[in-house]
């Protein structure tokens, strides 16, 4: 394909509005443009507007299974007079490109089915599979990654790219996400006479104290660090001189291999047991997601490769093995299938993801193009 042409593809991804949601329209250009080079995929429809797309590529002689993988979604557009173009119309300003997912990661998406496009155009045998799927709902919740993983899809894949952006770099472990609520009941009464009511929000004002202690027992993960807890919405009361009854807060936390997801959630709900017991509280925990961390050695020779390859694509900087607090779909694929060497690797950089003027530089996907193809010539090569 020449360069213009890959441009395109990029470009017309960015122009399908897919602020979570509306994935099938995305999933439909992409088939087509597979289908132009004999590529075969299943749109899997759901919901409302929302699919995830699988297309398989090889000749299967082999149980080699090698997957790259990216979402469709992309977050909200913000406050659009503070954009300085469209931002479902890509603009070209020298090396950037810029709209609405065009690091986070239609950029990625696009050039994992160029790879894949141009492997078949080559005529590159691939003895075993090469699997491409594209998720429904990365940025919240994972509804198309957790549908996907309950059709076993990745049941068999062995080796994994999800072409996230780190600007050529070699993420090899990420941390999970844990979403959760806590509603506060108490007892409303006129607040000229707040003894005889409970105040809900100190219920919460009670869980809040405690929370930096919580994860004291951390030992803190090699690669990753201590895990990261945000108290991030706070919600109560209704009338300003009525004592609420009612009041809930939700946070998100960062689990890692060293305190895992389990040891989290166990963590909130003893805290929580405690206050309920000592006090007049009554406070609730709900569950609302829950990701788990994906790490994969490496010093693994996959991990390793990948790295050399885009070490060479990119001479003009260092490419290092790095670790990420963003978690990805990956998180839902590895604990169905714990086996599967995961490397995250895209163009553009994490920082520009769901900014205003989210840009990515045209240089570093024309290369992550060339590296998705030589990464996967070179595991069904070697493997």
């Amino acid at each position: 394909m020449e360069k213009q042409e890959k441009i395109k593809v990029l470009t017309d991804l960015i122009a399908i509005n897919s602020v979570n949601g509306n994935e099938v329209e995305v999933a439909e250009y992409l088939a087509a443009f597979l289908a132009k080079y004999g590529i075969t995929a299943k749109i899997d429809r759901f919901g409302d507007k929302r699919a995830d797309l699988i297309a398989e590529f090889g000749e299967k002689k082999t149980k080699q299974v090698f997957c790259l993988t990216g979402h469709q979604d992309t977050v909200a557009v913000g406050d659009q007079a503070k954009w300085h173009s469209s931002p479902f119309q890509a603009k070209i300003d020298g090396d950037r490109l810029y709209g609405r997912g065009s690091a986070d990661m239609k950029s990625g998406l696009a050039a994992e089915v160029i790879a894949l496009a141009e492997l078949a155009e080559q005529g590159v045998k691939i003895p075993g599979t090469l699997k491409f799927v594209a998720t429904a709902g990365e940025e919240f919740g994972t509804p198309g990654a957790y549908r996907l993983a309950d059709q076993g899809v990745f049941d068999d894949v062995q080796a994994m790219i999800v072409g996230e952006p780190t600007d050529g770099q070699i993420v090899y472990a990420h941390a999970g996400t844990i979403n959760y609520q806590i509603k506060s009941y108490g007892q409303a009464v006129h607040s000229s006479t707040p003894e005889a009511g409970i105040n809900a929000i100190n219920g919460l004002a009670a869980y809040i104290a405690a929370e930096p202690h919580l994860f004291e027992q951390d030992p803190g993960d090699l690669a990753l660090g201590k895990v990261k807890h945000s108290i991030t919405m706070i919600k109560g009361g209704s009338q300003i001189n009525i004592i609420p009854d009612q009041a809930e807060l939700s946070g998100n936390i960062r689990p890692t291999p060293a305190f895992t997801n389990e040891k989290i959630i166990a963590a909130i709900k003893n805290q929580l047991a405690i206050i309920n017991q000592q006090t007049k509280f009554k406070l609730e925990f709900s569950l609302l997601h829950n990701f788990y961390p994906v790490k994969t050695d490496p010093q693994d020779e996959f991990v390793q490769q990948v790295a050399a390859i885009s070490a060479s694509h990119f001479p003009r900087q260092a490419i290092e093995l790095k670790t990420i607090n963003g978690a990805t779909d990956a998180s839902v694929f590895t604990q169905r299938n714990p086996k599967i060497k995961t490397v995250v690797l895209g163009p553009a950089a994490w920082k520009h993801a769901h900014q205003i003027d989210e840009y990515t530089t045209i240089s570093s996907f024309l290369a992550i193009c060339d590296i998705y193809q030589e990464v996967v010539q070179t595991y069904f090569e070697q493997a």
